[in-house]
C-alpha cells in the first residue's frame, strides 16, 4: 500500500465533487425558520427515507421495465406488488422506510440489497470506529448514545469481518519487479491459541520504491521467528513478482539474513545502524550512555570499512570498551552485517541508517492496539491491523531523506539491477 498524501478536510471535500443542487423552493418550504438540532436530525431523516424510497422505486422501474400507471410490456407477468416496511440503519439513526416488491419476488435491488438493513455509510463508521482501536462493546455504546441506534455485537463484528476480502487481496497483490530498499521490523500482540494466550510477532516489510515512493509490502503473524518462516516469506514475495531487493535493512531478526541470501543471493543485508546504537547503550549505566554514544560516533560515521574497524578497536580498547565490554561483542557480532553500510555513499547511507520509517509505523500501531488485551485468534489480529495500517498510511507523508540524490546513487552503484527495474 503505498503511502498517500495527508489531505486537508477541505481537500477532501474537494475531491469529493460538487454536490447536488437542492430547489429553493425545496428548502423554502422545509426550512421556515431557525432549527433545533432534533429538528434539523429529523428532517435528515426524512430525506434519507423519501431519497432511498424514491431511488429503490426507480430500481424497480428499471427492473419490470415501464413505470407505475404505464402499461407492462407484451408478455410479461411479473408487475409490482405494492410495498414492504422495513428499518434501516443509517448513519443518522434507523428509519423505516418502504421498499417495492414484485409479483414473482425477482427484484434484486442494488442500492439496499435483500436480507440487508445498513444504508452505504453505516459499515464504513463502523470500520473507521474499529480501526482507530474501538473495541466492539466501545462501537456498540457509541451508536446507541450518538445515533440511537441498537446494533449488537455479532453484528458490529460481522461488518468488521467483512474487510478481511480485502486484506487478503491486499496481502496477495502484485508487487514492484525490484525495490531498491525493503525495511523489516516486528511488534508483538497478544492472541490467543488453543485456550493460552501468548505474544505472537507482527512483522511487516516496509519497501522503497524505485521512484521514493513507499509501500507496505505485507504483514505475517508466527509465533516463532527463523530462517524457515523467513523463507516462506520470501518466497511469498517472489510470487507476487518481487525479483530482486538490492538492500534489505533489518534490526538483527532471526534467520532473516539467511532467508535473504537463499532467495535473493544479491541481496545486502544491511543491520539497522541506530538499532545497534541503541542496544549498545542498553548495556551502559544511564549517567554514561551520552559520552558512550559519542565515543562509537567514529566508527559508523567512518568513511571505510577499514576506518571504521580501526574505530572499534580504538573503542574496545579505550576507557567505555574496557567497562562494558558486552558493547564491543555487540557490535563484533554484528559485523557482518555492519560492513555493507561503509560500502555506500553518503546518499544512501543517509536511507538506509535506520529503520525509522517502519519504526514510526509500528509505534502507531502499538497506540491502536495497546488497549485490547488479547485477540481471540491470528485472524481478529489481521483485521484490525490492517484496517488500522490502512487508517496510518493514508495520513503518512514525508521520507526523511533526500531520494532524488540517493537514486542517482543507486544508478550508479547497481547499475541494470536498478535502472532496467524502473523501466
Amino acid at each position: 500500500m503505498p503511502m498517500k498524501k495527508k489531505r486537508t478536510v477541505a481537500a477532501q471535500a474537494a475531491a469529493r465533487g460538487p454536490l447536488p443542487d437542492l430547489p429553493r423552493e425545496l428548502l423554502d418550504e422545509l426550512v421556515k425558520g431557525p432549527m433545533t438540532p432534533t429538528e434539523v436530525q429529523d428532517l435528515m431523516l426524512a430525506f434519507n427515507k423519501a431519497i432511498i424510497e424514491r431511488a429503490m422505486g426507480a430500481e424497480m422501474n428499471i427492473h419490470l421495465g415501464y413505470r407505475p400507471g404505464e402499461a407492462k410490456p407484451p408478455e410479461q407477468a411479473n408487475e409490482r406488488n405494492g410495498a414492504s416496511g422495513k428499518t434501516i440503519i443509517t448513519d443518522r439513526g434507523p428509519v423505516r422506510v418502504d421498499l417495492p416488491r414484485d409479483r414473482d419476488g425477482s427484484f434484486e435491488p442494488i442500492l439496499i440489497p435483500k436480507h440487508e438493513r445498513r444504508f452505504t455509510g453505516f459499515d464504513e463508521r463502523i470500520i473507521a470506529m474499529y480501526a482507530r482501536g474501538m473495541s466492539v462493546r466501545e462501537i456498540q455504546g457509541f451508536l446507541a448514545e450518538s445515533y440511537g441506534t441498537e446494533v449488537s455485537p455479532d453484528f458490529i463484528s460481522s461488518v468488521t469481518d467483512e474487510v478481511m476480502a480485502e486484506a487478503i487481496a491486499w496481502q496477495s497483490r502484485p508487487l514492484e519487479a525490484m525495490y531498491p530498499v525493503v525495511f523489516f521490523d516486528a511488534l508483538r500482540v497478544k492472541i490467543r491459541t488453543d485456550g493460552v494466550v501468548s505474544n505472537k510477532a507482527v512483522y511487516l516489510a516496509l519497501g522503497i520504491q524505485a521512484d521514493g515512493q513507499r509501500d507496505v509490502l505485507g504483514l505475517w503473524i508466527e509465533q516463532t521467528e527463523g530462517a524457515k518462516f523467513w523463507l516462506k516469506v520470501f518466497n511469498e514475495l517472489k510470487t507476487r513478482g518481487v525479483q530482486d531487493i538490492l538492500i534489505a535493512v533489518v534490526d538483527g531478526l532471526k534467520g532473516l539474513a539467511e532467508a535473504i541470501n537463499t532467495a535473493y543471493p544479491k541481496t545486502a543485508v544491511q543491520t539497522c545502524i541506530v538499532h545497534l546504537i541503541r542496544n549498545s547503550l542498553d548495556y551502559a549505566g544511564w549517567k554514561d550512555r551520552k559520552v558512550v554514544a559519542q565515543a562509537l560516533r567514529p566508527i559508523y560515521a567512518a568513511s571505510s570499512e577499514q576506518e571504521a574497524e580501526m574505530a572499534l578497536q580504538d573503542f574496545a580498547q579505550g576507557q567505555w570498551g574496557a567497562k562494558y565490554p558486552t558493547i564491543v561483542q555487540a557490535w563484533q557480532r554484528a559485523w557482518e552485517y555492519v560492513i555493507p553500510f561503509f560500502v555506500f555513499p553518503p546518499q544512501i547511507r543517509r536511507v538506509i541508517y535506520t529503520t525509522n520509517a517502519i519504526e514510526s509505523l509500528n509505534m502507531q500501531l502499538r497506540k491502536i492496539i495497546k488497549t485490547r488485551g488479547h485477540f481471540p485468534n491470528d485472524e481478529a489480529a489481521i483485521k484490525l491491523l490492517w484496517l488500522a495500517l490502512r487508517n496510518v498510511l493514508n495520513k503518512s507523508v514525508r521520507a526523511a531523506f533526500d531520494w532524488k540524490s540517493a537514486m542517482n546513487q543507486f544508478a550508479i552503484m547497481f547499475g541494470e539491477r536498478f535502472t532496467q527495474a524502473r523501466g
